[in-house]
C-alpha cells in the first residue's frame, strides 16, 4: 500500500479529507503530515484521526538529510501539498520527481505564482471580473504554481460572489476532487 506523507501550513481541511478518504477506501494511507507551523489545526486534525504528524521550521525543512531521512524512515511514496505555503526544497523535489503534487485554489495559469495562496486568490479572481474558477493539481516544479497540470475542475461564478463565495465554491472542489486525483495517480 502506498504510503502519503501531506505538507500543511494551515487549516486542514483538504488533509483531513484525504486522510478520511483513504481510510475509508484502504487504497493508500496516510502516514505522515508536516507543518511549518505548530499552531496549525490541520496537525490536531490527523493527530485526531491516527496520523504521525511532525513540526518542521523553515531550516528543518530545508536540511536535506533531516527531510530525506525522514522520508525514508516513513517509508513515504507520494507527498502531497495541501496549503503548504514554504517552497518546496530542490532536493525534495529531485527525490519525489513525479510523486509530489500540489493544489491551487484557481485555473492555473492565471492567479498562480509567489504570494497567491489562499484569500488572495479568491480575490484576485473576484477583481478580474472571471466567470469561472476552480481548482488545479500540478506536480510540484522548483517554480511556485509552474508544474505541469494534472488536473482541473472548474465551477462557474457570478458577479455578485464576493471573494468568499468564490472560495466556498472552489472549496466544494477540492473536497470532492482532490482525493480522487490522488487516488488515480497512485493506481495507475
Amino acid at each position: 500500500m502506498k504510503r502519503i506523507c501531506i505538507l500543511v501550513s494551515g487549516n486542514g481541511t483538504n488533509c483531513e479529507n484525504i486522510i478520511r478518504y483513504f481510510q475509508q477506501n484502504g487504497k493508500a494511507e496516510t502516514a505522515l503530515v508536516i507543518s511549518n507551523r505548530a499552531d496549525a489545526y490541520a496537525l490536531a486534525r490527523a493527530k485526531r484521526l491516527g496520523v504521525k504528524t511532525c513540526v518542521m521550521t523553515r531550516q528543518e525543512f530545508n536540511d536535506r538529510e533531516k527531510v530525506l531521512a525522514m522520508m525514508e524512515r516513513e517509508h513515504i511514496d507520494f507527498i502531497v501539498l495541501a496549503g503548504f505555503l514554504l517552497l518546496i526544497p530542490d532536493f525534495l523535489i529531485d527525490a519525489f520527481d513525479h510523486r509530489m503534487i500540489n493544489i491551487h485554489p484557481a485555473l492555473l495559469p492565471k492567479f498562480g505564482g509567489k504570494g497567491m495562496y489562499g484569500h488572495h486568490v479568491h480575490e484576485a479572481v473576484k477583481a478580474a471580473g472571471e466567470t469561472e474558477t476552480g481548482m488545479t493539481v500540478h506536480w510540484v516544479s522548483r517554480e511556485y504554481d509552474a508544474g505541469e497540470i494534472i488536473a482541473q475542475y472548474k465551477t462557474a461564478i457570478s458577479p455578485a460572489d464576493s471573494a468568499d463565495d468564490i472560495a466556498a465554491k472552489e472549496h466544494e472542489l477540492e473536497m470532492k476532487y482532490f482525493p480522487k486525483v490522488i487516488e488515480r495517480l497512485l493506481t495507475t
